[in-house]
């Protein structure tokens, strides 16, 4: 049997892991009946597997300052390396801390094999470091998850406007008289998930409203997959490709100079490189693996 058409799937790589790592041949019998109805439903090209346009949202978690300090580091890694990549990146929405970091920062990558590339990254990143404002030199543990979001032209989702709670209102910052004085910043939630989307960073408000039910569509479609992935996690002994943010992915430890992903026991050194964009060994090792 050909196991990897099902391995370089999205949508069944998971339960191809768990296939592979099950005695019991009637259960590897369901989940191959399983993964065969996923890809005779949806028939997807590759750009539809791999949609070279991802949403990258990054919020800080625990910790305070430190840890929306550590987002915003995160979030520069991301669009630094885009950079390197000849990637588009374009803000979505900001909510800045009052030291400059992001509570919360949403951003549109656009660029050949950026979901491929960075689809392991989803998950709760930890950093272990002395902040500048500690002054009995302390190391202090913060955290931020990343949530990758593939955005693909076919979506398996119906969003009803019955279901949709719309606001809108100012976009502070930057950007002229016109994104001050009018409401063009959107937010949107989704009643039936309590999923909360955003975008400011266009200077219409029909603009921000179609980027936020991009970002919107996104996340369910996300949230659809972890669905499918939580019926065989019993059974399935690697997270990779299906992590959520609640999972803890990676520990960036500033004084070790060393930078350890949990999922594949891998660490590697030179962060402030790593930092300023020159990811690339760390995403190659998960190609290696995938």
């Amino acid at each position: 049997m050909d196991i990897e058409k099902y391995k370089s799937n999205p949508k069944t790589a998971y339960m191809a892991k768990t296939y592979l790592e099950l005695q019991d041949e009637e259960s590897k019998q369901l989940i191959l009946s399983e993964m065969d109805r996923i890809l005779l439903a949806v028939p997807e090209s590759s750009d539809e597997t791999f949609p070279n346009e991802v949403i990258l949202e990054v919020r800080a978690g625990a910790g305070g300052e430190e840890a929306a300090l550590f987002a915003q580091e995160l979030a520069e890694m991301y669009t630094l390396y885009a950079g390197f990549q000849k990637w588009g990146v374009s803000p979505l929405y900001t909510s800045e801390s009052p030291l400059g970091g992001y509570k919360e920062a949403a951003f549109e990558i656009r660029g050949k094999d950026v979901y491929k590339k960075l689809r392991f990254e989803t998950g709760v990143h930890r950093v272990q470091r002395v902040p500048n404002t500690e002054k009995m030199g302390r190391v202090h543990t913060s955290t931020a998850s990343v949530a990758i979001l593939p955005v693909r032209k076919k979506t398996t989702v119906e969003i009803k406007p019955t279901d949709l709670e719309i606001e809108t209102s100012r976009s502070g910052g930057a950007g002229g008289q016109n994104v001050n004085k009018v409401e063009t910043a959107v937010r949107i939630i989704h009643k039936p998930t309590g999923i909360d989307v955003r975008s400011t960073a266009e200077r219409s408000q029909l603009k921000n409203r179609e980027r936020a039910m991009t970002i919107l569509t996104a996340k369910l479609e996300r949230l659809k997959e972890e669905e499918e992935a939580a019926k065989y996690s019993a059974n399935r002994k690697s997270q990779i490709g299906t992590a959520d943010r609640s999972e803890k992915i990676r520990t960036y430890n500033i004084l070790q100079d060393r930078i350890t992903d949990h999922r594949i026991k891998k660490s590697w050194h030179n962060i402030e490189k790593i930092m300023k964009g020159e990811m690339e060994p760390i995403l190659r090792e998960f190609a290696s693996v995938d």
